[in-house]
């Protein structure tokens, strides 16, 4: 693709970096973009700006957030003994949308994939199982995606964690095998997390 700036190719080259945007589409991006007033494209620019050098992750859960600690993990009236465990803050906001869960969350940062080079120390568990260690925790919810991926990290986490006196639950199999989670509906997510079921029970289905 031949461009008459470059000023256009290198963000055309940009945006298409993206995931799921090609090179067609992000050259519509730019040009809807040139049509606007500066100060709103530079509103945009540094929102990025922003983002990248403002922001902080929760020192307990690991989430996204403005602060040390995200509003969830320092609001008193979650129930600190009950940890959901999610892949990354996309499933958190959508466990969150059920209005289902008053507990909180440990965010992986990603899911075990020896095909992609991502083992265990590659993602949070170490300060998951410090954290269930140093805290009272009653129960862990294994909330991951129903993939190769999600159901690996869920067999090396129980064997992490059973040795511990806690209870180590998982979302009941309303949800699709091979679904993302981040794509359930609301009230498929929510059902799923009320009906989760101890783990070892799910083993031999």
């Amino acid at each position: 693709m031949k461009f008459p700036s470059k000023s256009i190719e290198n963000a055309v080259n940009q945006l298409s970096s993206l995931p799921g945007i090609g090179k067609k589409s992000a050259l519509r991006l730019v040009l809807h973009i040139i049509k606007q007033d500066k100060k709103n494209i530079n509103q945009f620019g540094n929102a990025f700006i922003d983002l990248v050098n403002q922001i902080n992750y929760c020192n307990e859960c690991y989430s996204i957030t403005d602060d040390c600690t995200c509003e969830i993990c320092s609001n008193p009236r979650r129930d600190k003994k009950t940890i959901c465990v999610v892949e990354d803050i996309r499933v958190m906001i959508a466990v969150e949308n059920t209005n289902q869960f008053n507990g909180v969350y440990h965010v992986l940062g990603g899911l075990i994939s020896p095909m992609d080079g991502i083992g265990p120390t590659d993602i949070k568990i170490e300060e998951l199982i410090k954290r269930v260690e140093e805290n009272q925790v009653n129960e862990i919810i294994l909330t991951l995606s129903t993939t190769m991926e999600g159901d690996t990290t869920n067999f090396y986490l129980f064997r992490r964690l059973k040795d511990m006196k806690i209870n180590i639950s998982c979302i009941s199999r309303g949800i699709s095998v091979g679904d993302e989670l981040e794509y359930a509906d609301e009230i498929t997510l929510g059902t799923a997390i009320n009906s989760r079921i101890p783990y070892e029970n799910s083993l031999s289905k």
